[in-house]
């Protein structure tokens, strides 16, 4: 049996769930019609969705149709929930993107593209509503293929190997695309089979994009949709081969057990088998203890599990959302991360340790949040990408753990990095311990990071101690010595190391590893970095110098407009920090007609770095966590030598 994973994604209010409503209903997969202002909506499960009217948690349902079975995945359209929407893609065959025949390509839409386009999956586009007032569907049209694709391509009655071979237009389309197509359309090629053939490549391999107009709503289109879903995706997956896979997201029922949500990608997986993340060469194998099919809220339990099928597995705890497992050995990194960090408040009768235990299993589930937990302030800080999301947290908290929590208002997330290489020590030398560590510090390319590598021969010091050392630095974030915010590209070398057969212990290379790490931070250049918008705004011509001037004012740069007849496309780069609530004043001042789509555009240069350094007041040598002093020993005891005079010290010089 064909199985295929089918994503929904789009702006918010398209009607992407009420589209996915008709879907299954039409396959019998439910039996009722939910709607998303009835707060009824199959896929809209969690009580935080039907309350909200939109889609928070990227959740799958089974539908069948004609033979196949397809993973329906109903993805947030909000903004705020973009870094679950993105977890999602990595595990699509094909995807269905929402466009409204009212209200057109919107900022978010382009944001969907972009990320589908960079996954190369297959896109079916759905122009939804037009049975509203004011819907143009050769508008949107138009939109579609000036701001997504010049391939789409609109289809219109029913397709199949007959319409193909009749539809000389469309064969044209096709051999536009293709110089082997091109050969055969001009030669008199008119098999309806052959045609088809073509056309699902041309989808397949990202080269063609299908359009269907419809009211997801009122039932219109929706048949027909299905039918040329159904023929023109495809996918192909080897059972025959060993087994490997991509986890897209973990779960925690209300037992607490930790679900393992994963996509196979070739071979079977059977319970009590054996599984590996294979990101890193030292990570454990874990037995599978349990598996299962997921059907919306419901999970029913399997003996196995085959190439192509999303599944939960009990029994991993090493795996995170974007591991490979099995055969496939690398892992995904994700662009859309967030830019703001706030601090949970809670009150003081509760204890810090169970609501820290929640926000951590809260950030397995979502690892954009980064928890991380100030010991010195006792403080709980979290990444976010918004104030809605702040709102469904809180929501959630409470309904999942019984915690009352708030946050503070969310504020921009800085980071710090280098500007030139310099070399750090460390030494690590109360009594009975000894440890000593030279790294060297060197600024590395924008968002790549904290990279590591060893120069140190093994004689010098094992594999395994060495590995140790590169654990430690990945196993917190680092605080830069501006504002205390997290240290980013910067590639870290391990120099050389001392030890000692009888004293050496396994945290003294800890401590002395973070010692290194802080006195070259001392000795750099240090630079505050902030996050940046990629931006694209379409307004009305008179409205360019406004625009052009409020970029400017916002400490921005933009490429040469690009304009047509009556309007103007501005691109460019701009702080979030500045330009963070432009979309209301750009609405205000188009009266709506303005369209904005913003972009996480990585860290750049802080455009205010002495204003945001003093605001901050970060002290660095308040912060014991991060002392760059070494101990040394001498007479029985150990004593501190601060981080200017350690360098003369050090016994490896």
């Amino acid at each position: 049996m064909n199985r295929l994973t089918i994503g929904m994604f789009a702006h918010v209010d398209a009607g992407k769930t009420t589209l996915a409503e008709q879907m299954l209903y039409h396959t019998a997969s439910i039996k009722e019609r939910g709607r998303v202002d009835h707060q009824d909506a199959y896929l809209d499960s969690h009580a935080i969705e039907r309350a909200r009217g939109i889609t928070v948690f990227a959740d799958q349902v089974m539908m069948t149709y004609q033979g196949t079975v397809y993973d329906l995945v109903d993805t947030p359209g909000h903004v705020d929930f973009s870094p679950e929407m993105e977890r999602a893609v990595s595990i699509m065959d094909a995807a269905i993107l929402v466009v409204s025949a009212v209200e057109g390509v919107q900022g978010h839409t382009e944001t969907v593209w972009q990320l589908l386009h960079q996954h190369a999956i297959p896109v079916f586009f759905f122009i939804n509503k037009i049975d509203r007032e004011g819907a143009d569907v050769a508008r949107v049209m138009d939109e579609i293929r000036q701001h997504l694709t010049r391939d789409a391509l609109l289809l219109e009655g029913p397709l199949d190997d007959n319409s193909l071979s009749e539809s000389e237009t469309l064969l044209e389309q096709l051999a536009e695309r293709d110089e082997e197509l091109l050969e055969a359309y001009l030669a008199g090629e008119r098999d309806g089979a052959f045609w088809l053939q073509a056309l699902q490549g041309l989808v397949r391999g990202h080269r063609l994009f299908p359009c269907v107009q419809g009211s997801a709503l009122q039932d219109q289109g929706i048949q027909e949709f299905l039918e040329q879903l159904h023929l023109l995706a495809t996918a192909h997956y080897n059972e025959a081969a060993d087994f490997g896979g991509r986890v897209y997201k973990i779960r925690h029922d209300d037992s607490g057990i930790r679900w393992t949500y994963i996509k196979a990608t070739s071979g079977i997986l059977a319970v009590r088998d054996e599984l590996r993340c294979c990101v890193e060469a030292s990570d454990p194998y874990e037995k599978v203890t349990r598996l299962a099919r997921v059907n919306g809220s419901k999970l029913q339990m399997v003996e196995q599990v085959r190439a192509g099928e999303l599944f939960a597995a009990a029994g991993l705890s090493c795996p995170a959302a974007g591991d490979g497992v099995g055969i496939v050995k690398n892992k995904l990194h994700y662009d859309m991360v967030p830019t703001l960090t706030s601090k949970v408040i809670f009150e003081a009768s509760l204890n810090v340790k169970e609501v820290l235990q929640a926000f951590y299993m809260l950030d397995a589930e979502d690892p954009s949040l980064a928890v991380i937990w100030e010991e010195s302030l006792k403080e709980i800080h979290i990444h976010v990408m918004g104030v809605i999301q702040l709102e469904v947290l809180q929501q959630l908290v409470e309904e999942r753990f019984g915690l009352r929590v708030s946050f503070g208002p969310p504020e921009i997330l800085y980071k710090e990095s280098i500007m030139e290489p310099v070399i750090g020590y460390g030494h690590f030398e109360p009594l009975r311990h000894y440890a000593e560590v030279h790294l060297r510090l060197e600024p590395g390319a924008r968002g790549s990071g904290i990279t590591f590598e060893s120069v140190c021969h093994v004689q010098q010091l094992s594999s395994g101690h060495q590995n140790l050392i590169r654990t430690h630095l990945y196993e917190r974030e680092h605080h830069g010595l501006l504002t205390g915010m997290p240290l980013t590209d910067v590639h870290i070398t391990l120099l050389q190391r001392a030890g000692h057969l009888e004293h050496t212990h396994g945290g003294d290379f800890r401590e002395a590893t973070f010692r290194a790490l802080r006195q070259g931070l001392e000795k750099a250049h240090n630079v505050l970095l902030e996050p940046y918008y990629d931006f694209k705004i379409k307004v009305e011509l008179e409205a360019m110098g406004r625009v052009l001037s409020d970029v400017q004012r916002c400490s921005g740069t933009f490429e040469a407009p690009e304009m047509s007849a009556s309007h103007v496309v501005i691109r460019g780069r701009v702080p979030v920090s500045t330009f963070m609530n432009y979309s209301t004043e750009l609405a205000s001042f188009t009266h709506g007609k303005g369209v904005l789509q913003l972009r996480f555009g990585g860290y750049g240069d802080c455009h205010n770095e002495q204003e945001v350094i003093e605001r901050k007041g970060y002290i660095k040598e308040a912060d014991p966590l991060y002392t760059s002093t070494s101990i040394f020993c001498a007479k029985g005891s150990g004593y501190a030598v601060p981080w200017f005079e350690a360098e003369a010290k050090m016994h490896l010089l």
